[in-house]
């Protein structure tokens, strides 16, 4: 970034705007820059002045004039520290009359200065350029610390006292990625007042430090992630293009020519499994997982929605490798393209700058989106480029619900289930589970659990089958919804992410005779059950 301003200096910018989480690190790069160009450099900010002599105090309109003043033929960068935020657009995106005269005068100066040495630089930790100023100012992004820069500053600061090598450094290391330097300098000084040494314990404090600061942003959020894909029962083909891809983001990969996968689009009505998928990939792919909530992408403040955009891809790239999960993105980009958003293209210009961002990012940053009603989504979105696939989550079958039944009784109950003398027949729950969502058959074992709870004992599978016989699932009440999504799977060439579905498109006659049989059987099980529940209401 340094090499940038010298270019730029040399080159004779005459306005610049540094957008940096960090102003220690901004002022310390335009220092070192005014010293390689024997340059004089001055800092002002609201409450103090100028550093040199303490002028200019709260005077933003005197502080310009000393910038009028100064000599052409000498070389000098004006830095302003607080003057983005008295000349920050309003809710309307309009600048008030009482910020039209610094305004004006900064667009004054950049016309005068532009032919000789002297360059005016806003410092801010965030972009709101008021839109008189966007042909003269040209902006500059000082990025998060890289890996490489994270090594040095940990050796600088902890020095001998580190007692971590090989894999524990190097998650130590990935875990202050997306954290500014002064905040690696404070958790690492409270790791060392606490035990006088940086060792694994230390990497859960930057984790959790990380976690703060990614909840202080309000539009992202740092989700745990713990169980791999094992705790998701069924979705056989989508584990399948995981695990094929789960050392895609190694330096192996980078040596091979292999670019990183870019994302894909999970598809389904609601409670299929969506979002625990986008969490187990995480997971199983062992990088950390950002969920961003789209709703709070959308600022009150015209130009804050865009900002936030940008603080989004460089907190993500800064954090890379990373899952960056996008949950229901219909509801935010649905039927954009009608022009019936009715905030003034907003959130047209926002999903341009995501739609740009993931077709040219070279970052490893991995894209999950989930989406229930998939038709409205606009279809450059969908392309090839952008995501790497397209998988449809239908309603999980037979086994499926087999599998998922177990995955659950298994967490609850792991003594009496999954061995030869278990409580609960779990092909007769799943057959009675039918058209049941993961999310639903979750909830009947817990009302089943309560049932059990309430009479002052373990719950059994009679519990959990009268549980199934008074829910109505939601397939009963969205069938249309499943069919489009069906139709839609067909036309856009969607995986499908179970293997009962894989040939949607070229329908087998041995997978016909597999359904078929299996259709048999649950019919007479539900016979078994209908007879078990006619017999409980009996007694």
């Amino acid at each position: 970034m340094q090499e940038e301003i010298k270019l730029m200096l040399m080159a004779r910018f005459p306005l610049l705007w540094i957008v940096s989480p960090e102003e220690e690190t901004a002022e310390e790069a335009l220092c070192a820059v005014a010293i390689a160009k024997k340059a004089q450099i001055y800092f002002w900010d609201f409450a103090r002045g100028f550093s040199d002599s303490g002028a200019a105090k709260g005077n933003p309109m005197q502080a310009l004039d000393r910038v009028v003043k100064a000599s052409p033929e000498v070389t000098a960068i004006f830095v302003m520290k607080d003057i983005a935020t008295l000349i920050a657009p309003g809710a309307n995106g309009q600048i008030s009359s009482g910020q039209l005269p610094i305004v004006r005068e900064i667009k004054n100066l950049a016309r005068e200065i532009a032919c000789d040495r002297r360059m005016l630089v806003i410092l801010s930790d965030q972009l709101r350029l008021p839109a008189e100023l966007r042909e003269e100012t040209t902006v500059v992004d000082f990025s998060l610390p890289t890996i490489d820069e994270i090594s040095e500053l940990v050796d600088r600061l902890v020095e001998d006292k580190i007692k971590l090598v090989g894999k524990s450094q190097e998650q130590l290391l990935k875990a202050c990625q997306g954290l500014t330097r002064c905040r690696i300098s404070r958790v690492l000084a409270k790791c060392l007042a606490r035990s006088g040494k940086v060792d694994e314990t230390s990497i859960d404090a930057v984790i959790e430090e990380k976690r703060q600061t990614i909840r202080e942003t309000g539009i992202l959020e740092f989700i745990p992630v713990q169980m791999g894909l094992e705790s998701v029962g069924g979705l056989e083909n989508l584990k399948a293009w995981v695990k094929v891809r789960s050392h895609s983001f190694s330096d192996k990969a980078r040596e091979y020519g292999l670019p990183s996968p870019k994302g894909l689009l999970l598809a389904g009505i609601q409670g299929t499994g969506k979002s625990l998928s986008a969490k187990t990939i995480a997971a199983e792919w062992k990088l950390p997982l950002l969920r961003l909530d789209v709703g709070r992408l959308f600022g009150g403040i015209v130009g804050e929605s865009e900002s936030r955009v940008r603080q989004v891809i460089k907190l993500a790239e800064a954090i890379a490798p990373c899952v960056l999960m996008i949950d229901e993105c219909d509801k935010a980009f649905g039927n954009i393209n009608s022009g019936g958003d009715g905030d003034s293209g907003t959130s047209r210009r926002v999903f341009g700058s995501l739609l740009t961002w993931m077709q040219e990012k070279t970052s490893p940053v991995f894209i999950v989106m989930t989406a229930n009603n998939v038709e409205i989504l606009p279809a450059e979105l969908l392309r090839k480029g952008r995501l790497d696939e397209l998988f449809f989550i239908q309603l999980p079958n037979q086994s499926e619900r087999k599998q998922i039944f177990q995955v659950h009784l298994e967490r609850l109950r792991p003594g009496r289930c999954g061995n030869r003398q278990s409580d609960f027949d779990l092909g007769m729950l799943a057959a009675a589970s039918k058209d049941f969502s993961g999310a639903e058959i979750e909830q009947v074992i817990y009302e089943g659990m309560q049932q059990g709870f309430s009479r002052g004992e373990d719950f059994t599978q009679a519990d959990v089958l009268t549980a199934i016989h008074y829910c109505v699932p939601l397939a009963q009440i969205a069938q249309p919804q499943i069919e489009a999504l069906k139709a839609w799977a067909v036309r856009s060439g969607a995986k499908s992410a179970s293997f009962e579905y894989s040939e949607i498109h070229q329908p087998q006659v041995q997978m016909l005779k597999v359904d078929s049989s299996e259709d048999s059987n649950e019919r007479l099980t539900l016979k078994k059950i209908h007879k078990m529940l006619r017999v409980d209401r009996d007694e």
